[in-house]
């Protein structure tokens, strides 16, 4: 496979840096069982696409190395990569918007390059990462499967580059998050590779908890405190609710969603006729939405009625990565949007980013599309988990009890309409984890949205986290 790498300097927080930037595929092949007893490896079935960071300035032994994956599935890792982690990030405000192109690349203080060593990951299908001719495209669109093909990536990487002796972090965000709980304990087991941590950026342990499927319950609850911080910020609740700062509003709110509001649920038509009204009118009240609305969607408003409703006399619609932006649908009285306002505000200046990093950190002169955001999440398969909602927790607190060095870092944003605050708390808060083992889990809130790092704020307090998490004291 090719390999496209150059040498690089950059000042970071007044800090020289010099690094080499490389970028190439790795061969992903399927372990067949030989006669001896060992593993064969068959022909290779995909080449996966993966970009580092690697600084040449100081000695390689006892640094840490940081793995990168985002989420989807069906995200590249351009997310990651040029907003937070590496050493050039995509030009935005303070709010976290792009502005209009042509878009622009600065220098990343931000960065964990002075820290550690950061690898950038491509999964099957994104990116640059493709099968190899005659292979069935979606071989590796499984849960389990992808898994495998990152974990294998990552050993080979080990190995090649000799970094087993340096302090391992993987970090994902959003369904990356759940690949880092599974992969977390993955690689204890089959690789007997111990991570040092496990950074989790908007939390997604437990499927149930996102899927407003009938009789469950769960969602309503655990979405309203966004649903509060939305409203907020919108200026759509009452002068008395507006004036309270966010984190006392958000602690109300998390007390009735968790209290009165989900007693009421779990009664179903059982619920007196007296006390489904003052339901209602509180959960308007917390919502920003009308009491009729409430009263009529039967206490359960979804994530998709309330991007539409909230703002409907407006002729807005609340987006979901971030509930801050706001979009124009074509139809005012729809009940689904049509677009998300956040991704398609930030789309294009990261497809230019990575593109422009790609040639000039990298050399790469391929005219091959790289794929930012594939549609892979409509088709991707759970194999095991079919008929049943999938969560990696579990595997989280197995990696944890069997390893009494791991920790991991937790980021939730309280615009997050995708994957909210309030149900990562609550993954957590069910792991079911044996005393002492839960101060081992850091968790940080930002007033942001699911890529709280783009806000300029939570992107430094956040950096600030991550060093200190990388270089324990």
């Amino acid at each position: 496979m090719p390999v496209f790498e150059r040498e690089h300097s950059v000042t970071l927080n007044g800090q020289a840096i010099r690094y080499l930037a490389r970028a190439t595929w790795h061969e992903i092949r399927e372990p067949k069982q030989g006669k001896d007893g060992e593993h064969e490896g068959e022909p290779p079935r995909a080449k996966l696409f993966a970009m580092s960071y690697t600084r040449l300035d100081v000695p390689r032994e006892g640094r840490p190395l940081l793995f990168v994956v985002n989420g989807g599935p069906g995200s590249s890792s351009v997310w990651l990569h040029l907003g937070l982690v590496g050493p050039q990030r995509v030009a935005v405000d303070d709010f976290g918007r792009t502005g209009a192109p042509p878009y622009a690349l600065t220098p990343n203080d931000d960065s964990l390059l002075a820290e550690a060593d950061l690898v950038f990951i491509d999964p099957i299908g994104t990116g640059l990462s493709t099968m190899h001719e005659g292979q069935k495209t979606t071989e590796f669109h499984t849960y389990q499967r992808d898994l495998d093909s990152l974990g294998e990536f990552m050993r080979a990487y080990l190995t090649r580059e000799n970094r087993w002796g340096s302090p391992k972090y993987l970090m994902g965000e959003s369904y990356g998050s759940t690949r880092g709980a599974a992969l977390a304990r993955q690689l204890q087991e089959k690789h007997q590779i111990h991570l040092n941590g496990v950074v989790l950026i908007s939390l997604a342990l437990d499927f149930q908890l996102f899927s407003f499927d009938p009789v469950n319950d769960l969602p309503y609850t655990l979405f309203l405190p966004t649903y509060a911080a939305t409203a907020w910020f919108h200026q759509r609740l009452s002068p008395a609710l507006q004036a309270l700062p966010l984190r006392t509003l958000l602690d109300e709110v998390e007390a009735f969603a968790q209290g009165p509001y989900a007693s009421a649920l779990l009664q179903g038509d059982r619920l007196p006729a007296s006390l489904f009204d003052s339901i209602a009118t509180q959960l308007a009240a917390y919502s920003g939405l009308g009491v009729d609305f409430v009263k009529r969607s039967r206490l359960r408003v979804s994530d998709e009625r309330f991007f539409k409703e909230l703002l409907r006399e407006q002729g807005l619609a609340t987006a979901r990565l971030d509930s801050r932006f706001v979009g124009f649908d074509a139809d005012d009285a729809g009940e689904k949007v049509e677009d998300d306002a956040s991704y398609s505000a930030m789309a294009g200046a990261f497809k230019a980013g990575i593109q422009q990093v790609l040639g000039a950190q990298f050399g790469w002169t391929g005219e091959a599309p790289y794929h930012l955001l594939a549609p892979l999440y409509k088709s991707w398969r759970y194999n095991d988990h079919e008929n049943k909602y999938l969560a990696t927790g579990p595997l989280l607190r197995d990696a944890l009890h069997r390893d009494p060095h791991l920790r991991v870092y937790v980021a939730s944003g309280y615009y997050d309409l995708a994957t909210p605050h309030a149900a990562g708390d609550h993954s957590l808060a069910h792991l079911g984890l044996r005393p002492g083992v839960r101060e081992r889990i850091q968790v940080r809130y930002f007033e942001a949205g699911h890529m709280m790092y783009l806000q300029a704020e939570a992107r430094r307090r956040m950096a600030e986290d991550l060093r200190r998490f990388l270089l324990p004291a």
